[in-house]
């Protein structure tokens, strides 16, 4: 019901109408080089299409990560930003430093994305006097995920006082772009947000000429999960899936992409090295490309109770023409409709996932069909240019040719 009731529109920039501001110098802010490669290259390319001078901050640069972000357009610049856990007084420092940053770029606004470039990077903009700054919340992550226990003392006391800073970034925020309505709509009941602020994206969004729809295996059927290694993701629940399906249909393949995550709920490497043993699962590791491993998939399987934004993943396999098995929490649900281009389970639910996948291998004609599906959802929701451009607009950042027509 409280969606219902707000006031803003999900789909468009409020006050597009609007010249907007002049940016001319726009500083990027991730915790996580690779990501601004892997998530934001084609904002990065059209940001600099548009005549931007992109700085792209980050803390964890290699050479090669520079190169490549200097190949976009961008200028990568080296900043102390710790991705995980809370240390105050590392945090405060960090601020302090990206202060002194900014006020040396002279950026004319900012650009935050995950928690702590959101946060400290948002605050740290406002006191250097950077006169615009923007952040995206790509999900609410781990200190907000419910893992189905009670949350004791210390998960509430880190959700009040993340939520007390995040408070205190929006505040000081032009727009802050959402990936779902009900991480928009936490922080408006809360308080914490205008909902005059909000932009609604459909996701990071995926470079659909990148990502081509591609036929898919249909023999063995094949299962693909591609996540960072946290619990949250559902990662427990896929092998236990698997185990049982393959106890039945000992030629299906169920395939684990992503790397060890040191989040409080990644998982330890001997975990996984069990269920490989055990044959259960195949795990590559952390790959560069994911495509040629969607295309020797037939389904793709997320079965997160993380509070995702819109799963980017989820998203790539769409597009390369895979259905999906996803739970219906929050971002996840985006990606499916129901019974069209895949099916939704509840949370950690293993037999509910049990049923959905042999649903597949009883049914081997659902594969192309739903698949097919997935493709045409992810023309019409999830083109990164499209999205990109929401963003854009929302900032008043034009192509050139049509800043000057307005000229």
């Amino acid at each position: 019901q409280m969606l219902k009731k707000l006031s803003y529109d999900f789909t468009s920039p409020s006050g597009s109408k609007n010249s907007g501001p002049s940016i001319k110098y726009l500083a990027l802010i991730s915790n996580q080089a690779y990501s601004l490669l892997n998530f934001r290259a084609p904002l990065i390319r059209a940001l600099v299409a548009r005549g931007v001078r992109v700085y792209a901050l980050a803390p964890d640069y290699d050479e090669a990560g520079r190169t490549a972000v200097r190949a976009l357009g961008a200028e990568p610049v080296d900043v102390s930003l710790d991705r995980a856990g809370m240390r105050p007084v590392r945090d405060l420092g960090d601020m302090l430093r990206l202060v002194r940053m900014l006020r040396r770029l002279r950026p004319d606004a900012t650009f935050a994305y995950f928690i702590k470039p959101v946060i400290y990077g948002s605050l740290a903009a406002w006191l250097a006097g950077v006169p615009h700054r923007y952040a995206l919340v790509a999900g609410l992550g781990y200190v907000f995920t419910e893992d189905g226990a009670s949350p004791g003392w210390r998960r509430r006391l880190v959700q009040g006082i993340v939520s007390i800073l995040y408070r205190a970034a929006f505040r000081i925020c032009d727009r802050v772009f959402f990936q779902n309505d009900e991480d928009a709509a936490h922080f408006i009941a809360s308080g914490s947000l205008s909902p005059e602020k909000v932009v609604r994206v459909n996701g990071t969004g995926v470079d659909l000429a990148r990502y081509a729809l591609v036929p898919p295996v249909r023999k063995p059927v094949t299962f693909l999960l591609m996540a960072r290694l946290l619990r949250e993701k559902g990662i427990c629940e896929y092998a236990a899936a698997a185990r049982q399906v393959r106890a039945r249909h000992p030629e299906a393949r169920f395939i684990l992409l992503g790397g060890l995550d040191p989040n409080p709920g990644g998982l330890a490497r001997d975990e996984v090295e069990v269920w490989v043993r055990e044959g259960v699962l195949e795990w590559p590791g952390a790959v560069d490309d994911v495509r040629p491993w969607i295309a020797q998939a037939s389904v793709y399987v997320l079965p997160s109770y993380y509070r995702e934004g819109v799963p980017r993943s989820t998203q790539e396999a769409m597009a390369m023409g895979r259905p999906v098995i996803t739970t219906d929490n929050v971002g996840c649900r985006e990606t499916v409709v129901d019974g069209v281009n895949g099916f939704l389970v509840p949370v950690r639910d293993v037999d509910a996932l049990v049923a959905a996948m042999e649903h597949f291998i009883a049914e081997p004609a659902l594969i192309e069909s739903m698949g097919r599906e997935s493709r045409r959802l992810a023309e019409e929701r999830f083109d990164v240019h499209r999205i990109n451009a929401v963003m854009l607009e929302a900032m008043g950042i034009r192509a050139a040719a049509e800043s000057s027509a307005k000229a």
